[in-house]
């Protein structure tokens, strides 16, 4: 088997952790190629750089190993997907003699893990987004067909390799993927399989998962080597939510805080590269125990640890940052257990990986803000409302991927939204869904990400024609729960200030008044949601004055989020000036008997 330098190991980090779902959010070299309008999309095959696989037994019945394909298409803007046929084609003359090579599904006589024959057909969630691939082996050649592609990196077809009668350790080979298919190309892949090298498997932690802020606990992670051969260096990866710290920060590792995008979630991701040799048959804790804190913002988080094997070179992501502390080792298990407790383990990713859900007691205070803007009759005008979470708590619901909560926006009367955010669609007075989304509604549901960081939450233009002056007009904004039936956060200690007011053309009196962002308001540009533009109902962008005559504009006030009081001062001489002759106008009218 070839030996690889620990050194390597960052450069590798990339295509190991997008082999395990670790870096979507880090491009890697060879991704797919963006597909202009007049050229042909352009998807990359993918999957682990090398396979180690178990010995051939003595009884005949090998132990397999499983190498997951993966295709990986633009996404984004510049990608649409694919949904015309294709065919993969899997050149296995070189693994003659050292491997053996099936699908899943298609292998007969091969011992899984637990003891059974593979079995299954090649099917869910093993396409690239359309129907799983055919896949048929002759000889040293096998192919797979399969129908559509979706954006992003996606399963496309599972091999179960074992190693071939009369191999022996040490014995190395390679698999080549091409695919094929009209209007499209395909990036080609290669892998290698190699029989008797390590198996690196991560030990599960009894972490306490039950905590309050400051909480800390030790994470002696320990790993063993299950497999034929020995490991030489490992890299170890740590990857954590937004809500829990590792204070140490050692300068043989790699640290990046992933940008929140628009999913909001944000994680801590350390590469570490730990140099030795891994005997087979060993196991390994750190020698210094790293420590887990659940800091002041946490509430739902997860810790994932994983362990592989350093291997060839490939380039370290730029977004990672040396740390500048002690070396982090990794020193044998002592006493009794030193030696890998167990049957010997199949040489397979799935185990190389552990993760743990923390719930820790604390709160989240979403506050809603409105506005209040003035404008005559005729005139756009832009409102801005929204929310803040005020913390301490970040709210995330990484593993539903559900919404953590929904801004309740209602139009007030005298007005019709003509320009609204993306994220938010029409709805009926009552809240039922509303087919059509193009004309002005009474009412709109504007949805948060799975995660709203502490400091952050969404802000909402939303452009509006004044289409008859009614003085102190008021719609609502309310920040709640997705479901109306139970619209309670059970987060939020305070929700009392879940609700504020827009407010039309307010009158000198002192009724109605606009809501503000809370003061911890870390600006649009820090929104977890992208805070989209609003948008014109038929797609378009809206100005602040995009009717036919130019409204006054918008603006907060200095009021907080309602707490059911009527009061409400004005903002703005401007303001007081508007209103005022709006009001006189009104009193004329009424005296001619005109109703405005």
């Amino acid at each position: 088997m070839t030996r690889l330098s620990p050194r390597n190991a960052l450069r590798r980090a990339a295509g190991l952790l997008a082999a395990a779902g670790l870096l979507a959010v880090v491009p890697l070299a060879g991704a797919a190629a963006p597909a202009h309008a007049d050229e042909p999309p352009v998807f990359t095959l993918g999957g682990p750089a090398e396979t180690s696989l178990h010995p051939y037994r003595a009884d005949g019945r090998p132990k397999p190993s499983r190498l997951g394909i993966t295709v990986t298409a633009p996404s984004g803007e510049e990608g649409t997907g694919f949904a015309g046929r294709f065919t993969l084609t899997f050149d296995l003359s070189g693994v003659a003699g050292v491997a053996d090579v099936a699908f899943d599904g298609a292998a007969s006589g091969a011992e899984t893990s637990d003891g059974g024959a593979s079995g299954g057909a090649l099917g869910a969630g093993t396409s690239g987004g359309g129907t799983a691939p055919d896949c048929e082996v002759t000889g040293a050649k096998a192919v797979c067909v399969g129908t559509g592609v979706r954006p992003g990196t996606h399963p496309v077809a599972a091999l179960v390799v074992t190693a071939a009668a009369g191999g022996e350790r040490g014995d190395s080979g390679t698999i080549t993927v091409t695919g094929e298919a009209e209007g499209a190309a395909f990036t080609p892949f290669t892998t290698r399989v190699t029989v008797g090298g390590p198996d690196l498997v991560m030990e599960e932690l009894p972490f306490r998962t039950e905590l309050v802020p400051g909480d800390r606990q030790q994470a002696p992670i320990t790993f063993a080597n299950r497999g034929a051969g020995d490991a030489e260096g490992v890299l170890l990866t740590l990857r954590y939510t937004r809500g829990l710290d590792i204070p140490q920060r050692y300068s043989n590792c790699r640290y990046s805080e992933d940008d929140p995008g628009p999913s909001g979630v944000g994680r801590t991701t350390a590469l570490c590269t730990v140099e030795g040799a891994f005997e087979a048959g060993e196991a390994y804790t750190l020698a210094t125990p790293l420590t887990i804190e659940a800091t002041e913002r946490a509430y739902r988080d997860t810790f994932l640890y994983r362990i592989e094997e350093a291997g060839p070179p490939r380039p370290a992501p730029a977004a990672f940052e040396r740390g500048d502390g002690a070396v982090l080792r990794a020193v044998p298990v002592s006493g009794p257990q030193n030696r890998a407790a167990g049957r010997t383990a199949d040489p397979t990713p799935h185990d190389n990986q552990r993760e743990a859900d923390f719930r820790t007691e604390n709160t989240a205070d979403f506050a809603a803000y409105g506005d209040r803007v003035s404008g005559a009759r005729g005139a756009t005008v832009t409102a801005d409302v929204g929310f803040r979470n005020v913390g301490p708590a970040w709210i995330g619901h990484l593993r539903s991927g559900e919404d953590v909560a929904v801004v309740d926006f209602t139009v007030p009367r005298g007005a019709s939204v003509v320009a609204k955010p993306d994220r938010c669609r029409a709805v009926t007075a009552a809240g039922e869904y509303r087919e059509d989304q193009r004309s002005p509604a009474p009412r709109y549901l504007c949805p948060t990400s799975p995660a709203v960081h502490d400091g952050e939450g969404l802000d909402l233009p939303f452009a509006l024609r004044i289409e008859e002056v009614l003085i102190g007009a008021e719609g609502e904004v309310t920040v709640r729960a997705p479901s109306a039936r139970n619209p309670a956060l059970p987060f939020d200690p305070a929700p009392a200030n879940n609700t504020a007011r827009l407010v039309l053309n307010a009158g000198d009196d002192g009724d109605g008044g606009p809501s503000t962002p809370p003061t911890s308001d870390p600006g649009p540009d820090a929104s977890p949601s992208g805070a989209p533009a609003a948008s014109a109902p038929g797609g378009g962008a809206a100005g602040a004055s995009g009717g036919s005559d130019s409204g006054t504009g918008s603006g907060h006030g200095d009021g907080l989020a309602s707490t059911g009081s009527d009061a409400l001062t004005v903002a703005g001489a401007a303001a007081v000036a508007l209103t005022a002759g709006l009001a006189l106008v009104a009193a004329a009218r009424r005296r001619t008997g005109r109703h405005s």
